[in-house]
């Protein structure tokens, strides 16, 4: 009897040893995943808040095999620049993060040292090919128009970002010194602030300031990116620590950046009214970045020539003492973008050979034709919604027609006529020459390049009231 109740005590030990291994294999264990994003950054839209508002990484995270009892819990926080975003991911509590071109080249050379891990590139998220998004901006009633009349005035930057590398890099085109500026580091919002006080001369910025503080009426930009003729672009890097062992978050994470931007370019308009919504940026600025035709385009494959840029800013770093070698090459890593495509069964390398934005199309109901080609042609936010023009001087005809009307716009786009590239008609300067059957109006963003074509054509330099009412003086 003895010996049965021994067998009987060692079979309950070893069921509940069983179960006690069943329950811990059961068991749900939770990982928590770091986002850095930077919501106020228009550029960044669809690699954070877009994604983070919509759930749209919910949708694509694991959940067979090694996810199977694993609870994935996403920790989005969000910054106003791309350094704090490094400084988290260097401290493991950010695991994947976005930022603009100079501070993804500084995250990338900062992971160098770090024992622990390494970051990589492993996307973009919107980009301007030829360098528009960062910018320079003066009070509106300033004298300043150019770069060059800043010389030894107080020029405040937010250091370390995409907009401060525009600024060096400028500096280093001109071969001007690096005291040419009183450079100071100030936070958007600081310098915001202090511009509109004129407590500074000149704020240079990232994505949407230069735009911002013009559409809210107290700013004028000077300086256009694109005069660096240099890409600027945003990113997202990752650990490579957490990307090795977690792959297939990562492939989720990416796969959410391409329904995003999927989302705001099937309608447009309601992506930039929830964006503003989430951020506080108002939509019309949100727009002229986001919307057909816009400013940047959003694609998140890894082209060459941004990965060449980012060699450029890596020797811009380098020449100023801020930096030492770093291979860019080895740094930017496609191969969980490819696998986020090849799951969507979209093709990776038809997109990364494809430089083209989604652009206006329609019926101009002025001047009753279609738009021939989207770089010339206008629009009109109105409160029934966004109407579409074939020219400039069409689209402010359309606009004197509404207000005729009685009804309200809240904004007017055009395309400077130079580069290309998506202006506030209200900011912009205006070379008026008049042709049979009317007038002609070609849009500027820089007084220099208006001036310039003036010169050429005998037209004359007019500002946006002016153009409106030679517009409707001429039919």
């Amino acid at each position: 009897m003895k010996r049965i109740g021994v067998v009987r005590g060692g079979l309950y030990m070893a069921a509940m040893l069983a179960a006690a291994c069943g329950a811990a294999a059961n068991a749900q264990t939770t990982l928590t995943v770091g986002i850095g994003t930077q919501d106020t950054t228009t550029n960044t839209a669809t690699a954070g808040v877009v994604i983070r508002e919509l759930k749209l990484m919910e949708k694509h995270l694991p959940k067979t095999g090694k996810y199977a009892n694993m609870q994935i819990k996403l920790d989005w926080q969000n910054f106003t620049s791309g350094p704090p975003v490094t400084n988290g991911m260097m401290a493991n509590k950010l695991h994947i993060g976005a930022m603009g071109d100079y501070p993804l080249v500084v995250n990338g050379y900062t992971f160098q040292s770090n024992p622990e891990s390494k970051s990589q590139l492993i996307a973009v998220a919107a980009y301007n090919i030829h360098g528009s998004g960062n910018g320079v901006v003066v009070h509106k009633d300033s004298d300043y128009y150019e770069l060059k009349d800043l010389k030894g005035k107080v020029l405040s930057v937010p250091f370390g970002s995409a907009a401060h590398g525009m600024v060096l890099k400028a500096m280093q085109d001109q071969g001007w010194p690096q005291d040419y500026f009183r450079l100071v580091s100030q936070s958007p919002e600081v310098g915001t602030t202090n511009l509109q006080e004129k407590k500074i001369d000149a704020h240079a910025d990232f994505v949407p300031f230069a735009e911002l503080l013009p559409f809210r009426g107290f700013a004028r930009k000077i300086f256009d990116g694109v005069e660096t003729n240099a890409p600027t672009w945003h990113g997202v890097v990752a650990r490579t620590d957490f990307a090795e062992k977690y792959p297939e978050i990562v492939v989720a994470y990416l796969k959410a950046l391409i329904e995003a931007n999927a989302w705001v370019k099937a309608n447009p308009k309601l992506a930039a009214e929830k964006i503003a919504q989430w951020t506080g940026i108002e939509k019309e600025v949100v727009y002229i970045f986001l919307g057909p035709s816009g400013i940047m385009t959003m694609d998140p494959t890894i082209k060459p020539e941004l990965v060449k840029d980012a060699a450029e800013d890596a020797k811009v770093l380098q020449n100023m003492g801020r930096m030492k070698d770093f291979d860019v090459e080895k740094w930017a890593n496609d191969k969980y973008l490819r696998q986020a495509y090849a799951e969507l069964k979209l093709d990776y390398d038809r997109q990364k050979a494809d430089y083209t934005n989604y652009e206006i199309s329609g019926d101009d109901p002025f001047c009753k034709k279609p738009i021939v080609d989207p770089r010339k042609s206008g629009e009109i936010w109105t409160e029934d919604g966004i109407k579409v023009f074939s020219s400039a001087a069409c689209m402010l005809g359309g606009l004197l027609q509404y207000q005729k009307a009685g009804k309200k716009a809240a904004v007017a786009y055009l395309f400077d006529d130079v580069r290309g590239i998506k202006i506030f008609a209200d900011q912009a300067f205006y070379v008026l020459t008049g042709k049979a059957g009317g007038v002609e109006l070609v849009p500027f963003l820089l007084k220099k390049d208006a001036e310039a074509h003036a010169a050429k054509t005998s037209g004359k330099v007019v500002m946006y009231g002016d153009a409106l009412k030679a517009v409707a003086a001429g039919g």
